[in-house]
């Protein structure tokens, strides 16, 4: 196997490159915790990514998918592309549940905001640089390799959520 070109692993997440351009390497790892996180949600129903085993938390699968929509939206379309937009889901973190809001509406949604955000980015150099839209840090100016391995950071620690919570739906662990 070259280092330089994209494999994937037997359950079809793309492994992240071990040698090579730096972009394409964030890149690749944010499409490996990405493609991870769609994994964890594979084969279960609506029902079950609604379920929040691990008390008293109310974090659910769902809940994590629609999170990182607004994610995706936040740090590609208003601090990199330094847009206007309003939140994905009416609610601010996303991690509400609509009582009409399955897992392929969310997924869907999830992966537009995934599309958008590399229209946005393709062309910019890691240099060029967006800022922080809201919060305590409004204003504060990042960079495009910041970003990425910020989202690197984020989807990492959602996917150690997102195994805990799969584990607790139907005993399915790994990876």
């Amino acid at each position: 196997m070259t280092t330089d070109t994209p494999q994937t692993l037997p359950d079809g997440r793309p492994i992240p490159l071990m040698t090579g351009d730096e972009r394409a390497m964030l890149e690749s790892w944010l499409a490996f915790h990405r493609a991870t996180l769609a994994l964890k949600c594979a084969g279960l129903d609506d029902a079950q990514v609604r379920l929040a085993p691990a008390e008293p938390s109310s974090l659910t699968l769902l809940g994590l998918v629609q999170h990182l929509a607004e994610v995706e939206r936040n740090w590609f379309q208003r601090v990199v592309g330094g847009l206007d937009v309003p939140p994905v889901f009416e609610e601010e973190t996303g991690y509400a549940l609509d009582p009409g809001r399955g897992l392929d509406e969310a997924l869907a949604v999830w992966r537009r905001e995934i599309a958008r955000g590399q229209e946005l980015c393709a062309g910019r150099s890691l240099d060029d640089t967006g800022r922080i839209a809201d919060g305590p840090m409004a204003g504060v100016e990042v960079s495009v390799r910041w970003v990425l391995i910020h989202m690197i950071e984020e989807y990492a620690r959602h996917n150690g959520h997102a195994d805990i919570l799969r584990e607790r739906i139907d005993g399915v662990t790994g990876a």
